[in-house]
């Protein structure tokens, strides 16, 4: 029978394991929660800024579980691997930076901050994926992360909406460059993520 564009399709589903489904979720709440960040923009409206605040920390939810089940059931795959980093990159790289965005930390210089946070979040999980294999234990087991995981980005996010909610979204200005404060904390967020000196335990 010919390989024909919807069995394939089905084929890929079947290939799905159960941590797989947990994995999408969390980029499901991430794809939303940036939605919700434009939908501040469009319409001011600031429960739409929490709502994709909160679904922020529901993706680590998510994201805890789809590892904890991959060991349950035994079912830890390369791929799930790759789909758990593009959730993670969507989830805790670029939501909280979008989030950021639409809640006013937009200077210039913002930005460029927000981008670096990014793009550290994004390296940092392609360093992990291809040195998982040497930081592993007899057991095959990853002892510990080279630099923060990428989900301690709900630190920053955050203090991000408690400035906002208390109306602390201050700017500051230095040597004729405008910035927020709160964008020093995604900055530091950053360095730490791609650290390679810091070695914390992995559970």
């Amino acid at each position: 029978m010919a390989d024909t564009p919807s069995r394939r399709h089905f084929s890929m589903i079947r290939s799905f394991h159960l941590a797989d489904l947990f994995t999408i979720a969390n980029g499901i709440c991430g794809v939303t929660a940036i939605f919700q960040a434009m939908k501040f923009l469009g319409t001011q409206n600031s429960r739409h800024l929490y709502l994709g605040a909160l679904l922020v920390p529901l993706a680590l939810i998510f994201d805890v579980l789809d590892g904890r089940i991959a060991r349950w059931r035994h079912a830890a795959s390369p791929m799930g691997r790759e789909l758990d980093s593009l959730a993670d990159v969507i989830s805790f790289g670029v939501a909280p930076a979008a989030i950021a965005f639409a809640a006013g930390v937009n200077t210039r210089l913002d930005q460029m901050i927000l981008l670096f946070f990014s793009m550290c979040g994004l390296s940092r999980l392609a360093r992990y994926n291809v040195t998982a294999e040497s930081l592993s234990n007899e057991q095959g087991k990853v002892e510990y992360f080279e630099g923060t995981p990428i989900p301690t980005s709900v630190v920053p996010l955050g203090l991000l909406m408690l400035a906002f909610y208390t109306g602390h979204l201050n700017r500051v200005e230095l040597l004729g460059v405008t910035f927020h404060a709160i964008a020093l904390v995604f900055l530091a967020s950053g360095a730490l993520m791609s650290s390679k000196t810091l070695r914390i335990p992995k559970p």
